[in-house]
């Protein structure tokens, strides 16, 4: 039976991070599925100060056949209030929220109360982290106001559900995160190359190897650990690609990689990566590596199944869940040394080692299968 949904958190146009392109992709899925799905949006995400990057919005035209109403401001309790009286008023069967920094419990907590009180929407829960990577006064008090108002919770890693359970014993389940499948079709490993050397006049030697970094860098992605690993390879002639726009200081990673001697074997693109451009740098490289020191999952690692990438991560949060070791990749600890040693091991291993399980993996990562879960937690008691 068709149902009427919401889905309360970013989309275009704001930036394409992970959570907006997952948004916009998950509307999509419901929509072919059959369903009556739009976006409620922010019009106002983050207060500067709140915000490391350089813009919060994009040029990009938005995406096609997905409606997406720009409304919230998430600092503004007038704004909530007016919110959540619109959506009570729309009487959605269910809205889908996003939860991934407790800074937005006080806005999406109130907007909820407020929309539940028609009696009809129930509301479910995607819970990207419970407990921030970056700590601040008050996250535990806005996290649980927020969860009061929900009536069920979807997570994607057993390290979110853990840290749910702190707050509350309302039904949860865990679903896998599903495949990126909206960045384009694969190019070939030349291609790939081909585009970074005209548009950022790199070079690359023929059939040399490159680990590639890729997304925001934050102290928690562990970039340091992996540049001291670049220093403690077997296979030197190995050179690392880092794209991504620096949430943190580059300074102390540049001042890193001069003392190491390490500058002609790393490559760093400080930007912002749209969504048009993510194919070439996933499929220029042998293998994308996540030495994080903390996570949950990461919206990274179903962009590398997409373009069938060999991954490295570390064993931390779900990503041995989401790169089981030897499978489609392989799992060591956050540490220079272990991630140093994981990497000589993939790179004498022949070519194509990995692509039956990351074949194996793809097949699992699907929409419907998130779609399902979240309208069946819908009637979840």
């Amino acid at each position: 039976m068709s149902q009427q949904l919401v889905i309360l958190g970013p989309a275009h146009p704001l930036r394409p991070g992970g959570i907006t392109t997952f948004n916009q992709r998950l509307c999509r899925a419901f929509a072919d599925a059959g369903h009556n799905c739009s976006i409620w949006s922010f019009a106002l995400q983050y207060p500067s100060f709140l915000f490391p990057g350089s813009s919060q919005f994009t040029d990009a035209p938005p995406p096609e056949g997905i409606q997406i109403h720009t409304l919230i401001n998430s600092v503004n309790p007038f704004n909530w209030f007016r919110v959540g009286r619109m959506l009570a008023k729309e009487r959605p069967d269910v809205v889908v929220v996003r939860y991934w920094i407790p800074f937005m419990g006080p806005c999406l907590g109130t907007i909820l109360r407020l929309a539940k009180r028609n009696r009809h929407t129930r509301v479910v829960c995607i819970a990207d982290n419970v407990i921030p990577h970056e700590h601040r006064p008050g996250d535990r008090l806005f996290t649980r106001y927020f969860t009061k108002a929900v009536d069920a919770f979807v997570v994607m890693s057993n390290q979110v559900l853990d840290d749910l359970r702190q707050f509350t014993q309302k039904p949860a389940r865990l679903l896998p995160h599903p495949l990126y499948d909206n960045f384009g079709s694969p190019v070939t490993q030349p291609e790939a190359r081909q585009f970074l050397t005209q548009k950022f006049r790199l070079h690359f030697e023929e059939g040399e190897k490159l680990l590639l970094f890729f997304g925001l860098v934050r102290a928690y992605k562990g970039l340091d650990l992996l540049i001291e690993a670049m220093a403690q390879l077997k296979h030197q002639g190995t050179r690392l690609l880092v794209a991504g726009e620096f949430y943190d200081d580059e300074k102390p990673y540049r001042e890193q990689i001069a003392r190491l001697g390490l500058q002609d074997r790393i490559i760093v693109l400080n930007r912002f990566i749209p969504d048009e451009e993510v194919r070439y740098f996933i499929c220029s490289a042998n293998c994308l590596v996540q030495p994080y020191k903390t996570a949950t999952q990461s919206g990274v690692t179903p962009v590398g199944y997409h373009f069938e990438i060999p991954m490295i991560v570390t064993n931390v949060g779900g990503l041995p869940q989401m790169v089981p070791h030897g499978n489609s990749g392989l799992v060591c600890k956050p540490q220079a040394d272990k991630i140093a040693e994981a990497i000589d091991q993939f790179l004498e291993l022949p070519e194509g080692h990995f692509a039956p399980g990351i074949q194996s993996m793809k097949q699992q990562l699907s929409w419907d299968t998130i779609v399902a879960g979240l309208l069946e937690m819908a009637t979840a008691q």
